[in-house]
C-alpha cells in the first residue's frame, strides 16, 4: 500500500530533474538507515566529481538508557545522467540498542547502490534512493539482509 501511494505521489508531482555537480558543497539532512530505528542527522561533503564522504549521528536518551548510532559513509559516483547521479556507497556504523531494559552495543555495515536527484529550480535539495545489502548486529541479533530504501529512509540533504 505504501509503495502504491509513493508511486502515485511521484507521478502526480513529477517535475523535471537535473543532475548537479556538487564539488566542494556540503549537504545536511536526515536518514533512517540505522537498524536500531533511530532517525539520524546526516552530512555529506562532495570531495570531487566522483567521491563524497558522509557521516550520520542519531541518539535517544531517557532516564534509564541512552541509545545511539554513529557512522561514516563513502560514496562513489559510477555514472552521471542528465537527470540523475548514480552511485555506490559503503557505510560502517557503531550503534547501541535497548534489550530487556539494558543498553547493548552493535554494528552495521551496508553496501548499496543508489541515485540522488534534484528537482528543477530546487537544486539545493537532493533526494536519494538506495538498494543493497546489510550485515549488522542490532536488536534482531546478527543478520545479513537485503535493503531497499526510498528517499524518506535513505536520505534527504540540503546543500549549502
Amino acid at each position: 500500500m505504501k509503495s502504491k501511494i509513493l508511486c502515485l505521489t511521484l507521478v502526480l508531482f513529477a517535475f523535471p530533474c537535473w543532475a548537479m555537480n556538487k564539488t566542494g558543497r556540503m549537504g545536511v539532512g536526515f536518514t533512517n538507515q540505522l537498524v536500531n530505528d533511530i532517525p539520524a542527522l546526516s552530512m555529506k561533503i562532495q570531495q570531487n566529481r566522483y567521491f563524497a564522504l558522509g557521516g550520520l549521528l542519531g541518539f535517544r536518551s531517557n532516564e534509564d538508557t541512552t541509545t545511539y548510532g554513529a557512522g561514516l559513509k563513502v560514496y562513489r559516483v559510477i555514472f552521471e545522467e542528465e537527470l540523475l547521479n548514480f552511485y555506490m556507497s559503503g557505510m560502517a556504523a557503531s550503534l547501541s540498542y535497548e534489550d530487556e531494559g539494558k543498553s547493548k552495543s552493535g554494528y552495521q555495515f551496508d553496501g548499496t547502490f543508489g541515485t540522488e536527484f534534484h528537482i528543477e529550480r530546487i537544486e539545493s535539495i537532493g533526494f536519494s534512493f538506495e538498494f543493497g545489502v546489510s550485515y549488522n548486529n542490532g536488536p534482531a541479533g546478527r543478520s545479513f539482509e537485503t535493503l531497499g530504501n526510498n528517499f524518506l529512509k535513505a536520505a534527504v540533504h540540503f546543500y549549502l
